[in-house]
């Protein structure tokens, strides 16, 4: 029984892969189409907001904004990890002595 028990062991490690080889799954991954390019944002500009469209899942066919970095747009095809928070939206930036 104890050789049972050590050889079930040995197959769970080998089963598992490196630390980061978690990330690349895509189990519990959900596909989103983005609708929408809204603003963007960062200090240097880097951050683009979207809205976007989930396909799949208990959200489905809902419609939320997100925070996407690198180079986006319409129709583009997003994994998103969870579905649940949405980005806050990003403010207008209003100068001084603004009448607005």
């Amino acid at each position: 029984m104890a050789k049972e028990k050590k050889e079930v062991k040995k197959q769970e490690k080998q089963k598992g892969g490196s630390r980061g080889s978690e990330s690349l799954t895509l189990e519990g991954a959900v596909p989103a189409i983005v609708e929408a390019v809204l603003t963007r944002g960062g200090t240097r500009g880097e951050i683009t907001q979207v809205k976007c469209k989930i396909l799949q899942g208990k959200n489905r066919g809902k419609s939320i904004r997100r925070n996407v970095r690198g180079p986006i747009k319409k129709r583009d095809i997003l994994i998103l990890r969870e579905t649940e928070i949405e980005a806050r939206r990003m403010g207008k930036r209003v100068s001084r002595g603004s009448k607005d």
